[in-house]
């Protein structure tokens, strides 16, 4: 079957429901996804969303601007930095408006409480700038603009997988897609596709604060006053940020984790540290952490209020991605857009988080990019046409479903991925040097030989997740091919990329964006510069 609409977006998280929302009423838009909207990884951030709103103490968007500079280590490129920091307290005020019910100062303004690497005055102090719905705030936001697509009659087709995009004349025209329910191929025909797919998982940076099957433990619990402390009870971040301790950025708290377990001061000999939160109070846990409490209780049996948190470093987020222009436009190689095809979100990189993420700056990003890319593609509607799907374009997708299902007794997608999942934890985690990084990459190709046998178990069509695991498998070893030979070819250690064996940041020969582009000959690595307007690297203390 084709279907066809003027605008497909291929996710249904906060930044394609965000762009969705900008064209709907202008162009014909739809959105593809493999969950449920409101099932959608969005739902899972915690503890807020940054803006210099000042409803708790005076906060400026160019002291936001540089906390973002200087949380990337100076890899993030200032143009976009300044666009997110400007628009923040709009966007905000925005979700309140659409019903998003952020918790409240006493006066009735949105509340504000501390964050990790949030500062006043340039980094003079630690400064209340996220906005929350108690410890659940991408939940509430979700829910609000999911019901805001429901409103505008969106169209949404759920349990779809993308697995293949259409080129015509160098021109993205299409999709090819895999529905859940019953196995069947469709295409998509469209004059614009936007990805926005979220990330990729386990690789790139590690959240300081998990606990068992790396269940995150939000930055919001320091915010609150949570404190860290090894086996001798120490409150150890004084001695690796002694002016914000443990508000520090999340690279720098997660090597200080691993630096005490490293050197023996994990609970117990074990590799965890607490986090204490027993003297914030019963009754402030339930109102602003409420979700942490619940995780603690019903993942490690443990009264929050009473008993301190297990907790060490878990993957979070990805800096990198589809390389765009501050509107979504996906780049190429040559740094020329990529006709009809755009990418927001944490599947995308604008070079908007540099080398480490700051914290509440990933709702920020999707709801105002996404707002700004659904912007460019009305603008763009007006001069580009409808075109053809080039012929039979499902035919790859078919012969590699048959040739899958057709693949007896070869190997097992689970084993090659717990193989993937356990080399990149080993080797490309917190701590990387460069024979680690050199074993993993050997190890991934070898991998990647594996997937010629893999067979799929499950020969039929309704909800085969083995079968979609084996398409997934095959994406997740290219990317981490990639990330194996960035890491490799970036020789200093920068925000969550921390090289053992080259442990100064290196601004001299690599202040600059590394890129990967695949090849016939395998990856080829290139850089570009990074965009500096107002802020020129510095020693990065806290």
């Amino acid at each position: 079957m084709v279907f066809k609409h003027d605008v497909v977006i291929v996710g249904s998280g906060l930044a394609g429901l965000r762009a969705a929302m900008e064209v709907a009423g202008k162009a014909d838009v739809a959105l593809i996804s493999k969950v449920y909207p409101t099932r959608s990884h969005s739902g899972a951030a915690q503890g807020g969303i940054a803006a210099s709103l000042g409803n708790e103490e005076p906060d400026s968007w160019e002291w936001h601007m540089y906390d973002t500079v200087k949380g990337g280590d100076y890899l993030t490129d200032q143009d976009a930095a300044e666009i997110l920091a400007q628009d923040a307290p709009r966007a905000v005020y925005e979700l309140e408006h659409m019903g998003v019910p952020f918790n409240r100062t006493p006066d009735g303004r949105i509340a504000q409480r501390p964050f990790g690497g949030h500062t006043r005055d340039f980094g003079k102090a630690a400064i209340k700038r996220a906005c929350h719905a108690a410890d659940h705030t991408g939940r509430a936001i979700l829910d609000s603009l999911y019901w805001e697509t429901v409103r505008k009659g969106i169209k949404v087709y759920n349990e779809f997988q993308v697995v293949d995009l259409i080129l015509k004349d160098k021109r993205v025209v299409g999709l090819v897609v895999y529905e859940l329910a019953n196995g069947q191929v469709h295409l998509f025909r469209s004059r614009m596709v936007v990805l926005v797919t979220g990330g990729f998982g386990k690789v790139v940076q590690f959240h300081p604060t998990g606990v068992c099957l790396g269940i995150l433990i939000t930055e919001a619990a320091r915010g609150e006053g949570g404190i860290l402390r090894n086996s001798k009870g120490e409150r150890f971040m004084e001695r690796y940020a002694p002016v914000i301790k443990d508000l520090a950025p999340r690279d720098m708290v997660s090597r200080a984790i691993y630096r005490e377990i490293g050197e023996g001061r994990g609970i117990n000999g074990k590799d965890f540290v607490h986090l204490e939160l027993t003297h914030l109070g019963r009754a402030k846990i339930e109102e602003k952490l409420s979700d942490i409490s619940s995780f603690a209780k019903i993942y490690l049996g443990i009264d929050a209020a009473l008993q301190p948190i297990p907790v060490s470093p878990t993957c979070h987020y990805m800096m990198g991605g589809i390389p765009t222009n501050l509107d979504g436009q996906v780049l190429d190689a040559g740094q020329r857009v990529v006709p009809g095809l755009y990418a927001i979100g944490e599947c995308a990189c604008l070079s908007l988080h540099g080398a480490n993420r700051l914290g509440c700056n990933s709702l920020l990003d999707l709801v105002v990019f996404g707002r700004r890319c659904g912007q460019g593609m009305i603008q763009e509607l007006s001069q580009v046409y409808s075109e053809d799907l080039p012929g039979r374009p499902e035919e790859r997708t078919l012969a590699k479903i048959e040739s899958l299902k057709a693949g007896g007794k070869g190997e097992k997608v689970h084993a090659l991925r717990a193989s993937l999942q356990k080399i990149m934890m080993d080797d490309c985690s917190v701590f990387r040097q460069g024979e680690g990084l050199s074993r993993a990459l050997a190890e991934i190709r070898d991998l990647q030989e594996g997937l010629k046998r893999i067979a799929v178990r499950d020969p039929g069509t309704r909800f085969n997740s083995d079968l979609m695991e084996a398409f997934e498998l095959e994406s997740l070893l290219g990317l981490a091919e990639a990330i194996l030979v960035s890491a490799q070819a970036r020789k200093e250690s920068r925000g969550a990329h921390y090289r053992e064996d080259f442990p100064e940041r290196d601004d001299r020969n690599w202040l600059k964006h590394t890129l990967i582009q695949r090849t016939d000959q395998g990856p080829k690595i290139f850089f570009k510069p990074v965009t500096i307007t107002r802020f020129q690297p510095k020693a990065r203390t806290y």
